[in-house]
């Protein structure tokens, strides 16, 4: 049983918007939270009491000043939780179009598919309920032949859903790399428990790492704005006929999207969407 006790920080932005979310936990992520939900017009931000420095978050979110909405925040301890407990009531099984199954250690006798994955909690980091995390396995299962063999990279990988994917479906080596250090550990811990510790390599970072290496298969299912940040680092670091498979960003930023993957030299090559959210295909010729 988990009982470490949490700070709940509440972020007020004013006025609310998923972009300007967005860019607060960016920021925010600097920092070790583990997990974060919005609520308009709150972003709750939650991380360890014994991690919880106020003065370093308000030097994070003085960074915010002069954007085209105000902040304000409040924190508050929060009771121990049992994660393990609160997990078991809320995630179910998913099934990825009948062929991946992705389910917790505690879900016995379900009917077995061609890939399965168990997750077991830490926090809250994606489980493939979230439709970008969907279409991302998705994206994978229709491009089976490009992943088979090759060297598959998943960018902001949580608790490493994709990358472990990526590996059951036989790619040669897998990386996985996420800014927050507890979901970078999950990620190795879950690679383990699907016997795939061996291909999975997980690190803490950012795309800076990327540098170490060049890839077959870009997977970066973050958030818009720092998709168009790193989206020329990714480029620079697929090799020819590479692939990029990017999401979590709605629909409407899409073009932009686009436009940036391809003054990178990157070929646009289909798009999914669920639910608003979007998921696209890139090459590198």
């Amino acid at each position: 049983m988990n009982s470490q006790e949490y700070i709940e920080v509440s972020v007020k932005i004013s006025p609310y918007s998923d972009e300007a979310a967005e860019i607060v936990t960016a920021e925010i992520s600097e920092l070790p939270f583990e997990s974060f939900t919005e609520e308009d017009p709150f972003l709750k931000c939650y991380i360890q009491k014994d991690l919880y420095n106020p003065q370093d978050l308000k030097v994070v979110l003085s960074g915010l000043e002069g954007m085209d909405f105000s902040i304000e925040h409040s924190a508050k301890l929060i009771p121990p939780v049992n994660w393990n407990a609160l997990w078991e009531s809320e995630f179910t099984p998913i099934i990825v179009d009948g062929k991946c199954t992705i389910k917790a250690s505690f879900h016995k006798n379900l009917k077995r598919t061609r890939y399965n994955i168990t997750i077991d909690p830490k926090m809250a980091f994606g489980t493939g309920h979230h439709q970008t995390t969907y279409m991302m396995c998705r994206a994978l299962l229709n491009n089976e032949d490009a992943v088979k063999d090759k060297v598959v990279l998943d960018m902001g990988c949580g608790t490493a859903v994709l990358a472990i994917l990526a590996a059951k479906m036989k790619a040669s080596k897998v990386y996985g790399i996420d800014i927050d250090a507890v979901a970078a550990n999950s990620a190795w811990d879950n690679a383990r428990l699907n016997r795939v510790g061996k291909i999975v390599e997980t690190c803490y970072g950012d795309a800076s790492l990327l540098q170490m290496n060049t890839y077959d298969v870009i997977l970066a299912n973050i958030n818009r704005n720092i998709l168009l940040q790193d989206i020329p680092t990714y480029a620079r670091s697929l090799r020819r006929n590479g692939l990029l498979f990017i999401s979590g960003f709605y629909t409407e930023d899409m073009p932009m999207l686009t436009a940036c993957a391809e003054n990178a030299g990157l070929e646009y090559i289909s798009e999914d969407s669920m639910d608003n959210w979007c998921c696209i295909k890139f090459c590198k010729r």
